[in-house]
């Protein structure tokens, strides 16, 4: 299973992507980009909560240590991964069979995946509660329009609002956050997001005591296909307390290869998806080994 404490500090990073939409009508609204902002926001939030459009897609995560690549695929029951390469080289012929013993006892004790899916939802819970504490965090700024391929994209800079007072520990992330934003006009979303911590924060979600000041992140998405919006490129370079002990996160993450999945997809037939590939990726390896 993925570094649990990494999942949820990229989750609050992809929170940010969100903050400054929120402020709508708090800053510098000329050319009528408030209704632009506000546009986006909506789309951002209903693509949050779609569940009928599962993808599946590889996920290349790179780190000083180590790089992995898995196959994902979404499904109504949470998403399952299979592993394909580590340091860009395929598994060697045991460790596929490693991959699918592992992905076997998955299909065979659906305890495991209900408890993922019990993490995947309260990971969502908590979003939604930041996400309702948005509207007040942050001041905006128009500044600009930039020419890409697929047509105009305006630019936003992004500060905390001073009387933004948050609820929460969870919350006050939101306090120490500038940075930049990118939003398609024409399908009113957002492409690229940078920000930058300020100061310090405490972390509310007990995992990291701290994130240190200057820790950065890039999150770009797109459109991957029938207008089904994606996050594309991640990296993220944050310190932080992890209880007793200080944790640098230091990663990249990109995904392609899309494809829609059939909303009605189980866990079970996404993992026996992904067993019979891992199993001619096996008979593949043995293969160039007996040569």
């Amino acid at each position: 299973m993925e570094n649990v404490k990494l999942v949820r500090v990229r989750l609050l990073a992809m929170l940010i992507m969100l903050m400054p939409l929120a402020a709508a009508g708090q800053g510098d609204t000329a050319h009528g980009n408030d209704a632009l902002v506000k546009k986006a926001l909506e789309n951002e939030v209903r693509a949050a909560g779609d569940a009928q459009h599962p993808m599946r897609y590889r996920l290349r995560k790179s780190s000083p240590r180590l790089t992995s690549t898995k196959e994902i695929v979404e499904t109504k029951d949470g998403a399952v991964a299979r592993l394909i390469s580590v340091n860009d080289a395929p598994l060697s012929a045991e460790d596929a069979e490693k991959e699918q013993a592992r992905l076997a006892s998955l299909l065979s004790d659906p305890s495991k995946q209900r408890h993922r899916k019990e993490m995947e939802d309260d990971d969502s819970a908590r979003a939604l509660k930041v996400l309702r504490a948005l509207p007040e965090a942050f001041i905006y700024r128009y500044a600009g329009t930039l020419e890409a391929p697929a047509g105009a994209i305006e630019k936003f800079t992004f500060t905390p609002n001073p009387k933004f007072d948050p609820p929460d520990l969870e919350a006050h992330v939101l306090t120490q956050m500038t940075g930049e934003i990118w939003i398609d006009a024409a399908q009113q979303r957002v492409t690229k997001l940078e920000g930058h911590l300020q100061q310090d924060v405490d972390f509310g979600w007990g995992i990291l005591g701290r994130l240190n000041k200057g820790g950065w992140i890039v999150i770009e998405q797109a459109d991957v296909g029938e207008h089904q919006w994606h996050l594309v490129h991640f990296k993220m370079s944050m310190s932080g307390r992890v209880v007793f002990k200080t944790r640098v996160f230091d990663t990249t993450e990109d995904e392609s290869q899309f494809a829609l999945v059939p909303a009605s997809v189980s866990y079970q037939q996404a993992i026996q998806m992904l067993q019979a590939e891992t199993t001619e990726t096996s008979r593949g390896a043995s293969a160039l080994v007996n040569r």
